[in-house]
């Protein structure tokens, strides 16, 4: 009887550093649609990151930057991070007001509104990969519209 105490502590205690450690090897991305409630909720800084299937170095940033340690951490701590496909279909909900993707039926490549409320710049066409940094009141900060080396990318957050 004992004996079975001591192997089930052990167990949970195993299972919730399993937990703990996995939680730190990657990024806690949540989906655009979850974030309105998350703001209500805690008030926290935002990291958007725009992406799209077919670009290399939106694919580069999640294999590289987005795989160091302290990046991680420092995004999970401080942020909240959302991963969006700019080119997404979905509508999606936020501040009461509904996002579309307005020219999806006539274009194959179209843009998401979201991406191209927060991720234009006047006179330049969008452009991939787009970062973009929030503050707590949901304000731009900073937008990067480049592959962010790790870096440069921690010394930005």
């Amino acid at each position: 009887m004992k004996q079975s105490r001591i192997l089930s502590f052990l167990f949970i205690l195993l299972a919730n550093f399993s937990i703990s450690a996995q939680e730190n090897t990657a990024i806690n991305w949540i989906p655009f649609d979850q974030l309105d409630d998350s703001l209500h909720v805690k008030p926290k800084k935002v990291l958007v990151n725009f992406y799209a299937d077919w670009c290399l170095y939106c694919k580069k940033m999640d294999r590289v930057a987005f795989k160091k340690s302290a990046i991680i951490q420092k995004i999970n701590k401080e942020y909240y991070a959302v991963k969006m496909n700019a080119e997404s279909k979905d509508t999606i909900v936020f501040d009461g007001a509904i996002f579309i993707n307005k020219d999806q039926p006539t274009k194959r490549n179209s843009i998401h509104e979201i991406p191209l409320l927060l991720a234009s710049r006047k006179n330049t066409p969008f452009s991939l990969p787009a970062i973009i940094f929030l503050d707590e009141e949901f304000k731009v900060r900073k937008r990067y519209f480049e592959y962010m080396s790790p870096k440069k990318l921690l010394s930005e957050l």
